[in-house]
């Protein structure tokens, strides 16, 4: 199985205003290609820090990171412009990464009929609600075909409610466009109910406590199915018992 990310000893300390701040300590982990990856930790120890460092807007202090294939990064917040309508904005990577070719075109209007966003293609986004304009950006994301897709608390904006009706869409589009992806959450639930193999870090220096792979009756169950399964609140207690202990 073809490997997409590896972190190989993987450090980084950067300066701060005054003295030196440990953000990672030797971080270690692949991801194959397929795998929907969840990344969880308390507050500050380099979750988000590591989506940098994959994306190369940060460069490791030491060790190496090995990446096959291109990026795409889905932010916290949508990021639609409002003065461009649906369609327009599914095709705004292409247009910034001068990839806006006739199959490209097509395969992002594709995405959008698939999704159930075609009939609001020429809508504003704040026509939409935000579970789809979540929706909208994924496909934003995904209409340049990254090899593999980085969600930084993409959900975070949403309301409880439509927070799970959006992880169950983007898991759906996940396995449908058999995407790889690493996801990161503060939320325990959220990241559980999304992965193939969940990644626990320690507080700052954020260092690996666990890398497990949880065990559901099926691996392609809905995020929201996952949590009525009776696996689901033993995983939830042995990642809380990890975060809990580095409080």
């Amino acid at each position: 199985m073809r490997e997409m990310l590896k972190f190989q000893n993987v450090s980084l300390t950067y300066q701060a205003l005054n003295s030196e701040v440990h953000a990672l300590q030797n971080i270690n982990f692949s991801v194959m290609e397929g795998e929907l990856v969840s990344i969880i930790g308390p507050s500050g120890c380099g979750k988000s820090t590591m989506l940098s460092l994959i994306a190369g807007l940060e460069k490791p202090t030491a060790g190496k990171i090995y990446i096959d294939g291109e990026t795409g990064y889905m932010l916290q917040t949508d990021n639609l412009l409002d003065w461009r309508t649906i369609k327009s904005n599914a095709l705004l990577g292409l247009e910034i990464q001068g990839k806006k070719s006739k199959e490209n075109t097509e395969y992002a209007y594709n995405l959008l009929k698939a999704y159930g966003l075609w009939e609001f293609k020429d809508n504003r986004p704040s026509q939409l609600s935000g579970g789809m304009r979540q929706r909208a950006a994924l496909i934003r994301t995904l209409a340049s075909k990254p090899d593999l897709l980085l969600l930084d608390e993409a959900f975070s904006a949403l309301d409880y409610q439509t927070r799970l009706m959006v992880a169950d869409d983007v898991f759906n589009i996940l396995r449908r466009e058999k995407k790889t992806a690493v996801i990161v959450t503060h939320d325990i639930s959220e990241g559980i109910s999304m992965a193939d193999r969940l990644i626990v870090l320690s507080k700052r220096p954020g260092k690996i406590k666990l890398n497990i792979q949880p065990e559901f009756k099926d691996k392609n169950l809905a995020p929201l199915t996952r949590r009525d399964d009776p696996a689901f609140r033993e995983y939830f207690n042995m990642v809380w018992k990890e975060i809990d202990a580095n409080e």
